[in-house]
């Protein structure tokens, strides 16, 4: 049997937010090599598949990438059918590229399949349109985390007049407000900090940049979370305000 690999997305938490061609992958699987922040209840599409952990998580003990492409070769070379299932997207932030081409360099035919982001669906989830005419022209998406340490350009982000969403940013988020002010960011542009995105547990804070360090101490955000930095992030919560008064809360846990 020719090898093949599924780099599938599993999206940010919800189940219902898989892909048709998610679930056709998985139901097809004969070993699936899940990352820690695929929601369990996904696994119930590859009942019969051989489950086996690879996670990866900031500051904790992980699973060495070397060692993952080791095994997604060894039984894709065996003829079964493999999905490496990740939380979100494979492609943002997912280490899919470099997945997939390190398996194609070794002769194994690789397929991706998309999963909903979860600075996409914990925007959505907050009422926070990413872009909105007159408003926001564009999105942009950066991770704070990086494996060499190496610095964004912080002043063109501050400066660049999208809506700027920040993975793995709970543990930079006083290095992430001094950046963007110094880059010429207002003090006061809106922030909103959502944990869980997407899950039944799902946390959001509201703040703006100066203030957001402080607030997140407040509030207890934790990771997973995503920061939503733009003019947008205030909209819904103007809206939500103009509706229920001013004594509507500004953290609240979202129902």
């Amino acid at each position: 049997m020719s090898a093949k690999v599924w780099l599938v997305g599993a999206g940010p938490g919800d189940p219902e937010l898989l892909t048709l061609k998610a679930v056709r992958a998985l139901r097809e699987a004969d070993v699936v090599l899940i990352d820690d922040l695929v929601n369990a209840a996904v696994l119930e599409h590859c009942p019969t598949a051989q489950i086996i952990a690879v996670g990866k998580r900031g500051g904790c003990r992980s699973t060495p990438q070397a060692f993952i492409h080791r095994l997604m070769l060894r039984y894709a070379r065996q003829g079964k059918c493999v999905v490496r299932l990740k939380g979100g997207d494979p492609c943002i932030f997912g280490r899919g590229g470099e997945e997939a081409q390190w398996m194609r360099e070794r002769g194994v035919e690789v397929e991706l399949v998309n999963g909903i982001t979860a600075g996409l669906a914990g925007a959505t989830q907050c009422d926070i349109p990413l872009t909105l005419r007159g408003v926001a022209r564009g999105v942009t998406l950066v991770t704070a985390h990086t494996q060499d340490d190496s610095q964004l350009n912080w002043q063109a982000l501050a400066q660049g007049g999208t809506t700027l969403v920040i993975y793995m940013g709970v543990a930079k988020l006083g290095e992430i407000r001094e950046q963007l002010l110094a880059g010429g960011m207002a003090a006061d542009m809106p922030v909103a900090m959502i944990e869980n995105a997407s899950l039944p547990q799902q946390r959001e804070c509201r703040s703006n940049l100066l203030a957001m360090e402080e607030d997140a101490v407040g509030f207890g955000l934790k990771s997973p979370a995503i920061l939503v930095i733009g003019v947008v992030a205030a909209v819904a919560e103007n809206q939500r305000i103009a509706a229920f008064g001013s004594s509507y809360r500004m953290c609240a846990d979202t129902v």
